[in-house]
């Protein structure tokens, strides 16, 4: 969210009306195409006393709109709202968000679980992520039909636990989320948690520090649906697979629906607990597999259609034919062209998307995890991983943090939320100025380049 400060004219006229004096005003300062793509998708949703609730449609979306036209929007919703207004806005798409939300749980942990009214949970999925959007194809069909299976009847079928596995983008976190979704709209009664596993690991943590361990995993056994994304996060953390063994035993035998992912099928998950990888296969495990040429287009017109994009067959089929192996690289794609359409006042033709795609060819990042960035920085300092948690104020553990969330911003896709998750639960605007410090260091420091250099190979090294 980004906040900038309080509203006063409330009382004059409707939220409405003054919106469309806001984008009116707006609409002074940029091209139509400017206007139509970045200010028209925002959508007000309320305002309560000194606060106005605006949506956006993703994280994307609002990182744009912050380093392109904050300014901007500043300038004019103190002229049209008053001076000291504040906007909060909230991400309706970016599953990451409610992700960051995590640290509630602790809340309600302290409860005894019994005493939780079951309105109180929430399942951190992402509405968006349904089975109707979720593009059908061979390289997805085992997957689909068993995930369509549980929903309709979870816990009830052979397919308990249900493990997916594939590689990185291919549409596991849709279609694990898409059968939370449709058990809810099923069975709105249902205990239903997601999230993935170096997050549970986190949350396990901090439950170990506030003595709280027997309250996290009681919060765990009393779920309907447990769905955890990335279990293969779970490797090299002993205890924290020792908890998730009995949790997974307890809700197995109360024949409650548990659903997995990794890149691998649990038999090369080497490293994990031989009696995880036996309970991993007593269900069905199902790969998902990189879309045929078909699949890939289908997808692209479904994501255009979503962004009111007017793109022709031509382009998308020579995006499709060049990006083959991930459908989030797909999207990404379809969404710098539209940012290059946009920012260079231009139409997308193919001349256009040739260059978004050799874009995205060469600024392809390593394939690491925050998990593996951190454990090879603290590796190299000679830091123990807690310490990046914890609130001290040493010197060498500040860098270190530092340089784990600059490396995790330039090397994943992960939000600023969940960067900041992982390190203690500090919000996004810790993270952005650990980043900023780094980059500030690099311009001067001789020491501090040679070490993000020397570290930025370690981190490539251990994830090839």
């Amino acid at each position: 969210m980004l906040n900038i400060g309080l509203i006063s004219k409330t009382s004059q006229a409707s939220t409405s009306d003054l919106w469309k004096e806001f984008l009116s005003e707006i609409k002074n300062h940029v091209t139509q195409m400017t206007f139509n793509t970045w200010f028209l998708p925002i959508k007000p949703l309320e305002i309560k006393d000194t606060n106005l609730k605006v949506q956006l449609p993703s994280q994307f979306f609002w990182e744009w709109i912050d380093e392109h036209y904050k300014s901007l929007i500043t300038k004019t919703a103190q002229n049209i709202f008053g001076e000291n207004i504040k906007i909060t806005y909230i991400i309706s798409e970016e599953p990451e968000n409610d992700i960051t939300n995590l640290n509630k749980t602790e809340a309600r942990i302290e409860k005894s679980v019994s005493k939780i009214p079951k309105q109180e949970i929430n399942s951190f999925l992402n509405p968006r992520y349904t089975f109707d959007n979720f593009i059908k194809g061979e390289n997805n069909q085992l997957a689909r039909a068993a995930a369509t299976a549980i929903s309709e009847n979870p816990g009830g079928t052979s397919f308990n636990p249900l493990f997916l596995y594939g590689g990185v983008g291919l549409g596991k976190t849709h279609l694990m989320q898409a059968i939370g979704n449709k058990i809810l709209e099923n069975y709105s009664d249902k205990k239903i948690i997601y999230l993935p596993s170096d997050i549970f690991t986190v949350q396990f943590v901090e439950a170990i520090k506030s003595d709280k361990v027997n309250e996290f995993s009681n919060f765990y056994r009393n779920m309907d649906v447990l769905i955890i994304d990335d279990i293969q996060f779970l490797i090299g953390k002993e205890k924290t697979q020792d908890l998730f063994f009995h949790i997974f035993n307890t809700l197995h035998q109360a024949r409650k629906q548990i659903v997995l992912s990794s890149d691998k099928p649990p038999k090369d998950l080497k490293g994990l607990d031989d009696r995880l990888i036996s309970r991993f296969q007593w269900g069905l495990s199902a790969d998902i597999q990189s879309p045929d040429l078909e699949t890939r287009i289908a997808i692209l017109k479904k994501k255009s259609e979503d962004y009111g994009m007017i793109v022709s067959d031509e382009i998308l089929e020579y995006i499709a034919s060049n990006i083959t192996s991930n459908i989030r690289e797909l999207e990404g794609c379809l969404i710098k062209l539209l940012a290059n359409s946009s920012l260079n006042e231009k139409d997308i033709n193919l001349e256009l998307a040739k260059r978004t795609v050799k874009e995205i060819a060469t600024d392809r990042k390593v394939s690491v995890s925050i998990d593996s960035i951190t454990k090879t920085i603290c590796s190299f300092m000679q830091i123990d991983e807690n310490k990046l948690r914890d609130k001290t104020r040493k010197k060498e553990i500040v860098l270190a943090r530092q340089l784990a969330m600059y490396f995790s911003k330039e090397l994943t896709k992960s939000s600023l939320k969940t960067i900041g998750l992982h390190f203690g639960g500090r919000d996004h605007s810790t993270v952005i100025h650990a980043c900023n410090s780094i980059e500030e260091m690099l311009k001067d420091d001789a020491g501090i380049r040679n070490l993000v250099d020397n570290l930025k190979s370690q981190i490539e090294i251990s994830c090839s």
